[in-house]
C-alpha cells in the first residue's frame, strides 16, 4: 500500500526517545566514577600506612625509651615508701591469714605509729620489686608439718650444764652470793667460770659441759610451778620480755588459727613490768593470758643490771623451754607480725639452717661497734676497753666480713632449732654478756668466729627483720631492780 502524501507546509512535531546504547553509556561512566572514588579511598588508606610504618622505622629508639623512662620514674618514686595493702593484695607472696576470730583482738589495740601493719616489706631485685620475706601461701601453712630431729649429726651430741652440785667444777675458795659483788656480774645464778674454764668452753667434744646459767637452786629467777608446767608442754615458742617496766605488750598479729594450736607466745614480766601494766588497766586474765600471750610473771631476778636479766629468756630459751624444738625471740620493743611456722620455713627449713639472725644495718665491725656503745653512752668507756682488749688477745679479726657476711649483726630476732650445738653456742654468748658488757652485738660475733664448727647460720638481710616486725620503740626508760 502506498504511504500518504504529508503536505510540505503543514506543521510537525518532533519526539527524541534515548535508545539503549545511550543508555549503558551512562550506567558505565557512573561504574567509573565509583570505581575512581573506591580507587582514591584505598590508595589514601595505604598512603596513611606507609607513612606510619615509614614513622615507627625512623623513631622506634624513641618509642621503646620513652615508655622504660617513664616505667623507671614510676618505680624510683615508690623507693623508700612503703607499700601499700593494694601492693600487697597484688603480690602472689601475701598471705591473708587474719580470720574473723581475729579481728576483734585487733580492733581491742590501740592503732598507732606502726602498730598492726601487715603489709609486706619490699626491695628490688634485678629491676623487679620483690617481697623481702618469701612466706609460703597460706593453704599450705595449714598442712606444714614440725620437722622432729632426735638425732643430731652435728659434732656436739649433748650439752652438760655445770651447777653447784658438779663440785669438781668450783674451784679453790669461791663464795658466791645472790646478786653481783663488786667487781664482777658472776653470782649464784651464773656460777663462777673461771677464765681456764671459758677457754675449755670453746673447745668442741661430743659431750660439751659448761656453765649456762641456773646454776644454783637459790640464785632467783623464780617461776610459778604452773607456770612451768605449762612452758614444758611448747614444743615450738615464741617469746618476748620486759623488765622493769619500759615497754608495753604488744599483741602478735599475722598467724593463722591452726599455727596459733601449735605454737605458744610466752611474754616474761618481772614485778614492777606489772605494776606498771596493772595501772593502765592491762592485768592478766585468770587464766594467765593477756590475749595470745601467756604472762609469766618471773621473781627474785638475779641481776641488778635489768639488761642482762632480759639475755636469760633471750639467750636461754633451751633452758626454760627443755621440750622445745623450735624458738623465735623477739624483743619487746617490737610486734611480731608474721606465721611462725611460716618464719621457721622461710628461715631455718628452706636453707637447711638451725640458726637465723639479722645483719646488722649500720656497721660491719665488732670494733666499729665497740667505739658506737662508747659514743652512744650503752657502756662505759672501761667496760668495752676489756671486752675489746681480751678480744684483740684471742686474735678476733678486724674484718668486716665472716663467713662471707657482715661481722655485725643484730639480734632483736633470733630465729633458731634447739640442737646441741647451738645449745653450746647461745650458753656461750651468755657468758659472755654475764662477764663483759650486756651488749650482745659485741659477742654475737666473737662466739661464732671462736665456735668454729656453727657454719648452718642463715643471717639474713635487714629488709627481712623489718617484715618480721612492726618496730615501736621503748615505751619508757626500765627501772634498774633495787634489792
Amino acid at each position: 500500500m502506498a504511504s500518504p502524501i504529508v503536505p510540505s507546509n503543514s506543521s510537525s512535531i518532533s519526539i527524541s526517545v534515548a535508545d539503549d546504547d545511550d543508555s549503558d553509556e551512562l550506567s558505565r561512566m557512573r561504574a567509573r566514577v565509583r570505581r575512581k572514588r573506591k580507587k582514591h579511598h584505598h590508595r589514601f588508606k595505604n598512603n596513611f600506612s606507609q607513612r606510619i610504618i615509614r614513622f615507627v622505622l625512623k623513631y622506634w629508639t624513641l618509642l621503646i625509651f620513652l615508655p622504660a623512662a617513664g616505667l623507671l620514674i614510676f618505680e624510683a618514686s615508690k623507693i623508700g615508701r612503703k607499700p601499700s595493702l593494694d601492693d600487697a593484695k597484688v603480690s602472689e607472696q601475701v598471705i591473708e591469714v587474719r580470720k574473723p576470730s581475729f579481728q576483734a583482738d585487733l580492733n581491742n589495740n590501740k592503732s598507732g605509729g606502726n602498730l598492726n601493719r601487715l603489709d609486706p616489706v619490699t626491695h628490688i631485685v634485678g629491676g623487679v620489686r620483690e617481697r623481702c620475706l618469701k612466706l609460703l601461701p597460706y593453704e599450705e601453712l595449714q598442712h606444714l608439718d614440725i620437722p622432729i630431729h632426735d638425732d643430731f649429726s652435728g659434732p656436739v651430741k649433748n650439752v652438760v650444764y655445770i651447777s653447784e652440785k658438779d663440785t669438781r667444777h668450783i674451784g679453790g675458795n669461791i663464795t658466791l652470793s645472790g646478786q653481783h659483788t663488786e667487781g664482777t656480774r658472776f653470782n649464784l645464778f651464773t656460777g663462777h667460770q673461771t677464765f681456764d674454764q671459758r677457754e675449755r668452753s670453746f673447745k668442741v667434744n661430743e659431750t660439751a659441759e659448761l656453765h649456762c646459767g641456773f646454776y644454783s637452786e637459790n640464785s632467783g629467777f623464780k617461776i610459778s610451778d604452773e607456770d612451768r608446767s605449762y612452758m614444758q608442754t611448747c614444743k615450738v615458742v615464741v617469746s618476748t620480755c620486759a623488765f622493769g617496766g619500759g615497754d608495753d605488750l604488744h599483741q602478735p598479729i599475722g598467724m593463722s588459727e591452726v599455727t596459733l594450736e601449735k605454737v605458744c607466745y610466752v611474754a616474761f614480766w618481772d614485778e614492777i613490768t606489772l605494776a606498771a601494766q596493772e595501772s593502765q588497766e592491762h592485768r592478766i586474765g585468770e587464766d594467765h593470758f593477756i590475749g595470745k600471750w601467756r604472762v609469766v610473771v618471773v621473781r627474785d631476778l638475779p641481776f641488778a643490771d635489768q639488761r642482762l636479766n632480759g639475755k636469760i629468756p633471750k639467750m636461754l630459751g633451751h633452758r626454760l623451754f627443755p621440750q622445745a624444738k623450735y624458738s623465735i625471740w623477739v624483743d619487746s620493743k617490737s610486734q611480731f607480725r608474721r606465721d611462725p611456722l611460716g618464719v621457721l620455713e622461710a628461715l631455718l627449713w628452706r636453707s637447711n639452717s638451725v640458726l637465723a639472725i639479722s645483719e646488722h644495718g649500720a656497721r660491719s665491725s665488732v670494733y666499729d661497734e665497740a667505739k658506737a656503745v662508747v659514743k652512744k653512752h650503752k657502756a662505759t668507756p672501761e667496760e668495752v676497753e676489756v671486752q675489746i682488749t681480751q678480744y684483740r688477745h684471742d686474735g678476733l679479726p678486724e674484718d668486716k666480713r665472716l663467713y662471707g657476711k657482715k661481722a655485725l649483726n643484730e639480734a632483736s630476732i633470733i630465729v633458731r632449732e634447739h640442737t646441741p650445738l647451738t645449745n653450746l653456742f647461745m650458753c656461750l654468748w651468755f657468758n659472755e654478756v654475764v662477764r663483759f658488757t650486756s651488749r650482745d652485738q659485741m659477742s654475737f660475733p666473737y662466739v661464732l668466729w671462736r665456735l668454729k664448727v656453727l657454719k648452718d647460720i642463715h643471717r639474713f638481710p635487714v629488709c627481712i627483720r623489718k617484715d618480721l616486725v612492726n618496730s615501736m620503740g621503748h615505751v619508757r626508760k626500765a627501772k634498774p631492780l633495787i634489792s
